[in-house]
């Protein structure tokens, strides 16, 4: 009687049991509130799109274009009273080529010396047998906070001969504590023990295991670190205004700025020299726009080469687990 009443109770429970498994497949009906929150998610992704494309654009815009026509508003979506004048006066100075090779120099090796500094750095504070880790960490991250200032700095630069040189674009930043750390913890949380072991077992040193196993697999960090260091020096304008005095050791930033400025100067020297003010003022506005179009474009041109990485390495390490 039990197993009959047993049985029972198991054929009955059965086609509860089904629709519950039945009833984990259907999907939720979408209501009018959900539909009205998504249209409204997708307005404000918009409005901050255009709010952020269109200054860009319009500066891309602006550059091509007749700066009386921009001046009263008739250039919104496409160049109007079509120009190069001022890409022509810009490319026209042979300080700009001059200025371009510099900063080329400049971030490609900076950028290498900090890869090389600050990858086994990393790499040798997230060792855990490393006994003084905490202390040299604690050195570091006290530079962050504390720094001797403008004029220590000059006096340090100038004993050490760097003033006038290229080298003080690239020595004294040869490490950034704060990508120290986000390469330091990359190495903690993603990179398995267990290839260390296994790389003891194999016959490999410390070095070997770095320079073999480690590497390869930090490509994403090593891209994501490597963009921010060529990022910094390419945008790097405060040494070559404070340190340099040469120009033609100067780079690109220093040298666009002064040619905006000599724009400016010579449109308002002109004005009781009898010359067409509004021409020249046209034309300094025409460089403006060039020049931030010129010192931005190696960066646009970068940037979606490494975008995948970025992506990745941004959030790697990030959180452990």
């Amino acid at each position: 009687m039990d197993d009959k009443l047993i049985e029972g109770g198991i054929v009955a429970l059965q086609p509860e049991s089904s629709g519950i498994k039945t009833n984990r497949h259907v999907h939720q009906r979408r209501t009018a509130y959900d539909w009205c929150i998504d249209v409204l998610l997708m307005v404000l992704v918009a409005v901050i799109i255009v709010a952020v494309v269109y200054p860009l654009w319009f500066v891309v815009i602006a550059s091509f274009s007749d700066q009386t026509l921009v001046a009263t508003g008739k250039v919104t979506l496409f160049p109007s009273g079509f120009t190069l004048s001022g890409y022509d006066k810009i490319f026209s100075n042979v300080r700009v080529w001059s200025g371009y090779k510099n900063t080329l120099i400049y971030s490609v090796v900076g950028t290498a010396l900090n890869l090389v500094v600050t990858m086994p750095a990393a790499f040798a504070l997230s060792r855990r047998e490393f006994p003084m880790r905490r202390m040299v960490m604690f050195l570091f991250t006290f530079t962050m906070y504390f720094a001797g200032g403008l004029i220590p700095n000059y006096v340090l630069f100038k004993q050490l001969h760097l003033l006038n040189n290229m080298w003080v674009f690239i020595l004294p930043g040869a490490v950034s504590v704060w990508n120290l750390i986000i390469a330091r913890s990359f190495f903690e949380t993603s990179i398995p023990e267990d290839l260390h072991d296994a790389a003891q077992l194999d016959g490999l040193n410390d070095f070997s295991y770095f320079l073999r196993v480690v590497i390869p697999l930090s490509s994403a960090i090593v891209a994501v670190i490597g963009l921010y260091y060529f990022v910094g020096h390419w945008n790097d304008y405060f040494t070559g205004l404070i340190y340099i005095r040469d120009d033609a050791k100067q780079p690109l930033q220093n040298i666009l700025q002064s040619i905006l400025l000599g724009s400016q100067t010579q449109t308002t020297g002109q004005v009781t020299a009898g010359v067409d003010i509004q021409q020249l003022q046209q034309l300094a506005d025409q460089i403006k726009y060039g020049v931030i179009i010129i010192s931005t474009i190696p960066l646009l041109v970068l940037y979606p080469f490494l975008q995948k990485y970025f992506n990745k390495g941004v959030l790697i390490g990030a959180v452990k687990g």
